[in-house]
């Protein structure tokens, strides 16, 4: 039986084909590149707002996360949260922690987000959702988000939640350091409803200064670091304790240096790598499926073929 040799791409179908190729090629870089430069950070102002936390006043009356949910509208207003959720942007955590008198005591310790100088939640946004405000508050526009939840994956202190409650249009929530009352000249709500006086907004800069000159005045009464000084970067928020962060849940082993730094040298990257896939999976399709594609003219020389019909088993 003779096999009829496959038939050829014929050059109009290969032209085609290699202009897809390229026409992908240079689409993909374009896009790459573009995205890169809507993942820059927008490095903070001089003078940008943050927020000193100092554990050693906070009595754990949640005032700060019974305001928060006030202020926002949040479901469940009224009683005390106990995690960071879709509908809670901050709470208050109970840690038991040991002493220098070597005695087991309760810390209170405000959670939310850290607002990070240079943010990875922005670096890592396809669809710059996740924003750097410029004036210390990372915030966030709904309307861009795609429900990819990378800012999930790449934030350093896992704040970010993600709304799996709302299935048609996607929504990440935390905390917005009160954006909108910072534009009409007003304290976060969390800041103005403390009444231990635990929570001190202002010009980050400043509560930096207050803070050290905090620990040199009281060195039997705090540690001598200031948590969101330096971490990655540094962040808008700061804590001052009187013992270890590591007892009260602080991740210890954060690089001091921004985490999008070392993104963005990945990301500039990006264009070759996906113009270099582009053009490698061009050449694969061309090759796999060079067989079905063949020209008017080649598919008119082929000989005719009749079709089998299936046998019944009744033959003469």
């Amino acid at each position: 039986m003779n096999v009829p040799n496959k038939p050829k791409l014929s050059r109009r179908e290969l032209l085609k084909r290699i202009g897809t190729g390229i026409a992908a090629t240079a689409t993909a870089s374009l896009f790459a590149s573009k995205a890169y430069h809507v993942h820059a950070v927008l490095k903070p102002e001089t003078q940008s707002w943050g927020m000193l936390i100092d554990l050693t006043r906070c009595v754990g009356c949640n005032s700060c996360a019974l305001a928060c949910k006030e202020i926002n509208n949040l479901p469940g207003a009224g009683a005390v949260p106990q995690s960071l959720e879709s509908d809670t942007y901050t709470f208050v955590d109970t840690c038991l922690v040991t002493t220098a008198t070597e005695e087991a005591e309760p810390r209170y310790v405000k959670r939310q987000c850290m607002h990070c100088l240079s943010p990875a939640c922005v670096s890592a946004c396809p669809a710059a959702a996740m924003y750097s405000s410029g004036q210390g508050p990372v915030v966030y526009r709904p309307n861009r988000c795609l429900g990819c939840r990378y800012c999930q994956l790449v934030c350093p202190f896992e704040v970010p939640r993600f709304d799996w409650k709302n299935g048609i249009s996607p929504k990440i929530s935390k905390c917005w350091l009160c954006y909108d009352r910072l534009q009409a000249a007003q304290k976060p709500a969390c800041a103005e409803a403390c009444p231990a006086g635990a929570l001190r907004f202002g010009q980050r800069e400043a509560l930096l200064a207050q803070a050290h000159a905090q620990i040199a005045s009281n060195p039997g009464r705090y540690v001598d670091h200031v948590f969101g000084e330096l971490e990655v970067g540094g962040t808008s928020m700061l804590y001052l304790s009187d013992v270890p962060f590591e007892q009260l849940g602080f991740p210890t082993t954060l690089p001091l240096t921004a985490l999008p730094e070392a993104s963005h040298q990945a990301m500039a990257k990006l264009p070759f790598v996906i113009g270099g896939v582009a053009a490698v999976m061009t050449g694969v399709a061309v090759y796999t499926h060079r067989t079905p594609h063949i020209s008017i003219q080649e598919h008119e020389a082929l000989p005719e073929t009749e079709v089998p019909v299936a046998s019944d088993g009744n033959e003469e």
